[in-house]
């Protein structure tokens, strides 16, 4: 799951662009998602299809019912659980915000005040509508005075504090290398469409096309010259940046882009970008700026990309950030705005319909101050029993990875004692952070949806430029407690699981043991694995970017992970649209990771007594259907391409199958015969953990 934060600005325009995490309508003319009826134990039986043998799809098996019946709602590209949970979250949210937005002030001061000003502001849709496009104006019309690559490193770089755009990442991170200390990074950007593959590829021809038309529409809104020219070029322009971008397989590996230089040492390599002007107008501190250490992601892409900027006309440059202002803006704008990008999340990922404004409310509002609505989603909806039963369960999880560290085969003795160091170290939190976020400089102002919005952006990376110079605080976290997810921190060695999460399917305090073994179990699994995945084992127990292990058991791991990897290779998502091996790879060993300790844990929670057999099924087979329900979702076809290029994960159905055609006790659990669809033999299982 998640591993880096985004910044609010970052959150924010992910949640208005292509609709991923988009959640389901709360009306709708016929009931789109069938109701579900977990039974006292905590499955759905009645979702399962029994028509299909457990060994030739599982996913069918355990989920076939429930998703022939399933309609994605309009206003999503996916459905599941993982939805369901996020819809149910910004409901309570958003109830904390109508209570909280019933008389919003001029100058709010308290957190409340902020919160229910700002949601408040952004539902009055009239109040918008008639400021119409006014506050964009004013940075459009500076976009015009930009008459050098001096002013545009300027503008870009002052686009941390505002809509503006950056054709290079700037971030404050804790150093992979010395995770006691923050330091910053640059890393490659400057692309309007998802992935350089968006551009390259000729099945994403059409997506390049709808990408050109949005850009030609969103450029005659804010009457740009020659609209249509101007967009053509922006296309081109991206699509030579595209070029020159690192694949995503390759973004995987951490001592790849781990490459600290100095600033003076950057302009020195890379004359062709003006960087002491970008990073003074970003606000990185004055002092010290030609000697303080940059971590530099993808340097043979950066430099190109700089190169590409210098000889680029300056009427595309205007035109690129004009676009991508406008763009940036586009959800806090008029309805011909909404709409318009709109247009583009809909050609991209088949999504219908736009959310309603309530939810795009509570998500921004969300994005804005996170951690203060988490505070308070926290104290209405989390008890304290369901943190206490997680951390035993977190606890035995973390046991039964000491036993199969202890009875590794393929790993040397040396390796083996560093990695039990390691996860003796591991932090694992629970619900909520050891300390909230102090909102107290942000400025919110009755009506300013724009301006907002804005302040919202630069009072976080304000906050993140704070950090420079300073201790680690390790008590931050990465995402809010109203978040549905979790994450492996690797610098920090920790895993992390918030309140929203701790809910059926995921856990359930009165479900059967083995029904939240196989849910949160094999979440928790998954996470602690992620620490000695192809990425996160490359980190030791102090969260140092340090190869601790030997060369021999790196091409022994090497080589399962490869083995494992090929499974997924060869799944079909769509004729012809396979799974991505090796940008998958940490996910994929974390699942099989998950499952597998997540059956450990529970026969250990047994102390040798038999497991009972409850509505029909062993003690085995309802881990394995708790870790399938979890899974259990359906994807529009256009998002489903789209996720097979970006996301990391897997899809749903290889999440439940492959992992567990290599997990022996599914074999003896279900029955599986030679002959079966999933069946391998056991010298083609992979076992890694």
């Amino acid at each position: 799951m998640h591993q880096k934060k985004l910044s609010p600005k970052a959150a924010l325009l992910l949640s208005a662009s292509l609709g991923l995490v988009a959640l389901p309508s709360i009306a709708s003319a016929k009931p789109a998602v069938p109701q579900i009826t977990y039974d006292q134990y905590g499955l759905d039986l009645a979702g399962r299809d029994v028509s299909v043998k457990p060994g030739d799809s599982f996913f069918d098996y355990a989920n076939g019912s429930f998703l022939k019946a399933l309609e994605i709602p309009s206003d999503m590209s996916s459905y599941g659980p993982f939805n369901a949970l996020a819809e149910a979250s910004r409901q309570r949210i958003q109830s904390i915000l109508k209570d909280l937005s019933a008389h919003p002030v001029a100058q709010p001061q308290t957190i409340d005040e902020k919160l229910g000003t700002y949601y408040a502001s952004f539902m009055d849709e009239k109040a918008v509508e008639a400021l119409g496009s006014k506050p964009l104006d004013a940075e459009i019309a500076s976009i015009h005075t930009i008459t050098d690559l001096k002013a545009f490193a300027q503008f870009s770089g002052a686009s941390s504090d505002t809509f503006g755009s950056s054709p290079f990442a700037l971030d404050v991170d804790v150093d992979a290398k010395d995770p006691t200390k923050y330091a910053l990074s640059v890393d490659h950007a400057g692309l309007g469409m998802p992935d350089r593959d968006n551009y390259l590829k000729p099945e994403f021809a059409s997506k390049k096309a709808a990408y050109q038309a949005y850009v030609t529409k969103l450029l005659t809104l804010v009457h740009w010259a020659d609209p249509a020219k101007s967009a053509a070029d922006i296309v081109a322009f991206e699509t030579e940046i595209a070029k020159v971008h690192w694949a995503r397989t390759e973004l995987r590996d951490p001592d790849k882009t781990y490459n600290p230089t100095t600033v003076e040492a950057l302009v020195k390599s890379v004359p062709s970008f003006d960087w002491m002007t970008w990073l003074r107008a970003s606000g990185v501190p004055e002092a010290g700026l030609a000697q303080r250490i940059v971590i530099v992601g993808e340097p043979s892409a950066i430099k190109a990309e700089a190169d590409l900027i210098a000889k680029t006309d300056l009427n595309t440059l205007r035109a690129w950030q004009a676009f991508h202002t406008a763009s940036n803006a586009a959800s806090f704008l008029p309805d011909a705005f909404v709409q318009t990008r709109f247009a583009y999340v809909k050609a991209m990922s088949g999504q219908p319909a736009l959310a309603a404004r309530w939810k795009r409310g509570v998500d921004f509002t969300s994005s804005a101050m996170e951690m203060a609505l988490g505070k308070i989603y926290v104290e209405r909806y989390f008890p304290a029993s369901d943190r206490a039963a997680m951390q035993t369960l977190t606890g035995n999880l973390k046991a039964a990875f000491h036993n199969r560290l202890e009875h590794n085969t393929w790993m040397s003795a040396q390796t083996r004692e560093a990695a039990l160091k390691k996860l003796a170290s591991f932090e694992i939190q629970v619900g909520y952070p050891n300390e909230w976020r102090d909102y107290s400089d942000l400025v919110v102002k009755k009506g300013d949806v724009y301006g907002n919005a804005e302040r919202a952006f630069a009072f976080e990376w304000h906050y993140q430029l704070s950090h420079l110079d300073k201790v680690v605080d390790r008590n931050e976290w990465l995402m809010s407690p109203a978040t549905v997810n979790a994450y492996n921190n690797p610098r920090f060695v920790e895993v992390v699981f918030p309140a929203a999460i701790l809910q059926p399917p995921f856990f359930n305090p009165k479900a059967d043991p083995a029904v939240n073994y196989g849910a949160i179990g094999g979440v928790i699994g998954h996470e602690m694995t992620h620490s000695f995945d192809d990425k996160g084992r490359k980190y030791d127990d102090k969260g140092r970017l340090r190869n601790w292990w030997t060369k021999e058991d790196e091409a022994r791991f090497q080589k399962l992970a490869d083995r494992f990897g090929a499974q997924y290779d060869a799944f079909e998502v769509q004729p012809g649209v396979h799974v991505n091996g090796k940008l998958t790879m940490g996910e994929n060993i974390a699942d099989l990771g998950g499952l597998t300790l997540a059956l450990d844990a529970y026969h250990a929670s047994l102390n040798g007594k038999p497991a009972p057999v409850i509505d029909g099924l062993t003690g085995d087979q309802r881990v394995f259907m708790g870790w399938a329900q979890v899974w259990r979702e359906k994807v529009r076809p256009d998002t489903e391409k789209q996720m097979v290029v970006i996301d990391p994960h897997s899809p749903p159905k290889a999440r439940v199958n492959i992992p567990m055609h290599n997990v022996d006790l599914w074999y003896k659990a279900w029955n599986v015969q030679p002959g079966d669809k999933l069946y391998l033999t056991p010298d083609q299982r992979v076992k890694i953990w």
